[in-house]
């Protein structure tokens, strides 16, 4: 059976790129410098244990496949990763760590969708006051980045691999995976899913 290791993750600052600033201070203007520096802090913390989880994990990292919110396949991953874990991204120097135990840093997304999301955040389309049923832009590009993540997975991750999936927590690549892929939360204790 194929296994998948699902960590939710929040991003740094570091890993908005060049949309860092505007977003810093869309924060501070909407919630002040001290819930700055607490998100900060609580995205550091949060880091902190994704990591002691990871690491205690029980696994062969020359036998992991790792897999990234953001990363686009275009093979130039490792390289990707190595510059904004310089940078300080805390999940990208975690993915640096895993790569030194043999762990493989695999592409993850399309990188079109990519695109569409960086346009979609340097213009504001999240401020979408839209109610009702209707599905909003920033959704439709959601599930289709998940549609493609699971995609990816499916077509890499082979029978008796194990990986491991970093994923924002608007994500729900999980719901979109097959049914012969047991999937563990190492976030949530003891929880495992076989699907």
């Amino acid at each position: 059976m194929r296994q998948l290791i699902y960590v939710p993750i929040v991003h740094s600052e570091v890993d908005f790129g060049s949309l860092t600033h505007d977003l810093r201070k869309r924060y501070i203007d909407r919630f002040g410098l001290s819930g700055w520096r607490q998100r900060i802090r609580g995205v550091d913390a949060l880091w902190q244990e994704i990591r002691t989880k990871v690491m205690a994990l029980e696994i062969d990292f020359h036998k992991l496949k790792v897999y990234q919110d953001g990363l686009p396949v275009c093979g130039r991953e490792l390289e990707i990763v190595e510059d904004l874990a310089r940078q300080g991204s805390k999940n990208y120097q975690l993915l640096v760590e895993l790569a030194e135990r043999g762990a493989m840093i695999m592409g993850t997304e399309d990188a079109q969708l990519l695109v569409e999301e960086y346009l979609r955040l340097r213009d504001g389309l999240d401020a979408d006051s839209e109610t009702g049923n209707r599905v909003t832009p920033g959704e439709d590009l959601l599930h289709r980045r998940d549609l493609y993540v699971a995609k990816r997975i499916r077509e890499t991750l082979r029978e008796g691999e194990t990986g491991i999936l970093f994923i924002g927590l608007l994500h729900k690549v999980d719901e979109k995976l097959c049914q012969d892929m047991e999937i563990s939360y190492p976030l949530r204790e003891g929880e495992e899913v076989e699907r």
